[in-house]
């Protein structure tokens, strides 16, 4: 069993509604989604025609070699997705993904790459190791962070 999470709304909660303007000053970009753009709070993709913010993020803060940020969006004023155990949402099966494996001290100890259609085995063939302790999804073409995973309570 494993548990996805999405990044916490309140984590970009200061930013909602601010202007164009406002939010080129914290160096947030505005676009318009266009269908395709998948927002990591709601983990959907948001509809065409809505705003979407496109920000640098730590999704890896550990303080190793790991250590990591990159670009990702967020829906203006998105709802954080409440995920049921072993669900994976469709704008992350849709997608091409790169999977690491992280250790308790926040090393990568193993990766693959996979068809979203196929992560569920790949996340459970991770998870098989005892040394893993959560795993980073990321969107394989552009290399944005999409989700954690980590194992679900039973």
């Amino acid at each position: 069993m494993f548990q996805i999470h999405p990044l916490p709304a309140n984590e970009f909660s200061h930013l909602f509604g601010l202007s164009d303007a406002q939010l080129a000053e914290k160096k947030v970009q505005v676009l318009i989604s266009d269908g395709a753009f998948p927002c990591r709070v709601s983990l959907t993709d948001v509809a065409a025609g809505e705003r979407v913010l496109l920000l640098n993020f730590e999704h890896q803060p550990g303080d190793t070699p790991y250590r990591s940020r990159h670009a990702i969006f967020v829906k203006d004023d998105a709802h954080e997705a409440e995920l049921e155990a072993d669900v994976i949402p469709q704008s992350i099966v849709s997608r091409f993904l790169s999977v690491r494996a992280f250790n308790r001290q926040h090393e990568i100890i193993d990766a693959d790459v996979v068809k979203g259609t196929e992560v569920e085995t790949l996340i459970a063939s991770f998870f098989e190791n005892p040394d893993v302790d959560y795993l980073h999804l990321h969107y394989a073409g552009r290399g944005c962070f999409a989700a954690k995973v980590t194992r679900a309570q039973a």
